[in-house]
C-alpha cells in the first residue's frame, strides 16, 4: 500500500500546480463541509498482517458559531489476533461570546476492546479564549468540565472494587492550534488534560497531531499520531498507547 500512494501523489504533483489547503475548509456560511480518509495495508508470508483505518470529520460555520463532528475506525489483526479494534465518534459546538472568548460543548463515545473498554461517553462544557486567529495560524486554550462513564469487557478494579462500569467527574484543560505552513501542507494539533474530580491522583490526557500535503484540490497525503495516557488503565494494561496512521484524504466541499 505504501509505494501504490507515493506513486499516486507523484501522478497528482506532476499533473497540476496546487493552491489549496490540505485540511477540511471552513466558511462562515453556514454549509457543511466534510473531509474522509482512508488506509490500509496488508501483508504475509513469515507474518499475516491486516490494517485498516477510517477517519471522517464535517463542519459546518457561521460568523459567531461553529459544529465539528467527527468519527474514526481502526482495526488491526497481527497473525490471528485482533491487536486493536477501536471506533469513537465525536461531536464538538463552539460559539463566540465576543472577539476573544467562545463557550463550547462536547460529546465523544469510544470503543477499545483490547483496552477491555466496551464504551466511554463523555460530556463537557466550558469556557475558551482565541490567543491567535489568523488565516495562517490559529490557537486556542479553553476550560471546563466533564462527565464520563465506562463500561468494562470484563470486570476491572477500580477504587478497590470490581466493577462492571465506572463514571467520574473530570476537569477539561485544553490548547489547540492550527498551522499552515505552506499553500499545500498544514499542520494541526490538540492537547487534553482530565484530571480525576473524584480521585485527585488520576488523570487522562490526549494528544492529536496530523499533517497534511495537498496532492489535489480534493486529494491529500496524511499522517497522524495520536496518544492516549491514563494514570489508572486497569490491571495488565499499560498507561500509555501511541498510534501512528498514514492515509489518503478527500474532500467534499
Amino acid at each position: 500500500m505504501p509505494p501504490l500512494r507515493l506513486t499516486l501523489a507523484a501522478a497528482c504533483l506532476a499533473a497540476a500546480p496546487i493552491a489549496t489547503l490540505a485540511q477540511v475548509t471552513v466558511k462562515n456560511d453556514g454549509q457543511w463541509r466534510a473531509l474522509v480518509t482512508a488506509g490500509a495495508s496488508i501483508s504475509s508470508g513469515n507474518s499475516d498482517s491486516t490494517s485498516i483505518n477510517l477517519n471522517g470529520e464535517a463542519v459546518k460555520a457561521t460568523q459567531i458559531d461553529k459544529i465539528t463532528l467527527n468519527a474514526k475506525a481502526l482495526y488491526v489483526n497481527n497473525d490471528g489476533a485482533e491487536s486493536e479494534n477501536r471506533m469513537a465518534a465525536g461531536g464538538h459546538y463552539q460559539r463566540d461570546l465576543n472577539q476573544r472568548i467562545f463557550g463550547f460543548a462536547q460529546l465523544d463515545a469510544l470503543r477499545d476492546e483490547p483496552a477491555n473498554l466496551s464504551s466511554r461517553t463523555s460530556v463537557g462544557a466550558g469556557v475558551g479564549y482565541h490567543v491567535i486567529r489568523r488565516d495562517d495560524l490559529t490557537f486556542d486554550l479553553s476550560t471546563g468540565l466533564g462527565y464520563s462513564r465506562e463500561r468494562y469487557v470484563e470486570p476491572e478494579v477500580v477504587d478497590g472494587s470490581s466493577r462492571d462500569s465506572y463514571n467520574n467527574l473530570e476537569l477539561i484543560l485544553a490548547e489547540e492550534s492550527s498551522h499552515r505552513l505552506t499553500d499545500t501542507t498544514t499542520f494541526r494539533q490538540k492537547l487534553t488534560l482530565l484530571p480525576n474530580l473524584r480521585n485527585n491522583d488520576q488523570m487522562r490526557a490526549i494528544f492529536d497531531a496530523s499533517l497534511s500535503v495537498a496532492m489535489t484540490s480534493r486529494l491529500a497525503l496524511t499522517a497522524s499520531v495520536s496518544h492516549r495516557y491514563d494514570s489508572d488503565p486497569g490491571p495488565g494494561l499499560k498507561k500509555g498507547d501511541t498510534l501512528f496512521i498514514t492515509g489518503v484524504t478527500f474532500r467534499i466541499d
